[in-house]
């Protein structure tokens, strides 16, 4: 017997308790090898695919930025994200934005307002899901940043 036998037979005899019957394990395997069920099998984990090319290093400032999401607690059991933003050439960090909650639309607009500044980058890069979903949603729908790709 599996690990995913022992949680379908939990679940199953759950169900069973709620209908009034109680059957004991060995009843309730015979119960489904009569009713030809099968136990669901997990997926095995996810690979990459191919082999991955490796970063090529910046030439000069501006031409990759890195995105990251931070997170802490403060005293009071509330947690705050910081939005960092790194120029990789220089190693200078371009903008810190500190708040309870940083939505798709509050990092569009601090990128926006870090392009007006320093410039559009060649290359945007972030191995963060809320990075890349920000990006991909309003950032680069609404306000210019559609023709600079992201590696993720």
């Amino acid at each position: 017997m599996t690990a995913n036998w022992v949680v379908q037979e939990w679940v199953a005899a759950h169900l069973l308790a709620r209908e009034g019957m109680t059957p004991n394990h060995k009843k309730l395997l015979r119960i489904y090898r009569e009713e030809n069920l099968r136990v669901r099998r997990r997926g095995g984990r996810k690979r990459a695919l191919g082999t991955r090319t490796p970063m090529v290093l910046p030439d000069g400032p501006n031409q990759r930025w890195s995105l990251d999401f931070v997170s802490d607690t403060l005293t009071c059991s509330r947690r705050f994200r910081i939005l960092c933003v790194v120029d990789d050439f220089t190693r200078e960090c371009l903008t810190l934005v500190a708040d309870t909650s940083l939505s798709g639309v509050r990092v569009a607009r601090e990128l926006t307002r870090l392009i007006g500044l320093r410039g559009k980058p060649h290359t945007v890069v972030s191995d963060n899901v809320l990075c890349r979903e920000a990006l991909a949603g309003s950032a680069r729908r609404s306000l210019g940043v559609g023709n600079v790709p992201t590696l993720m």
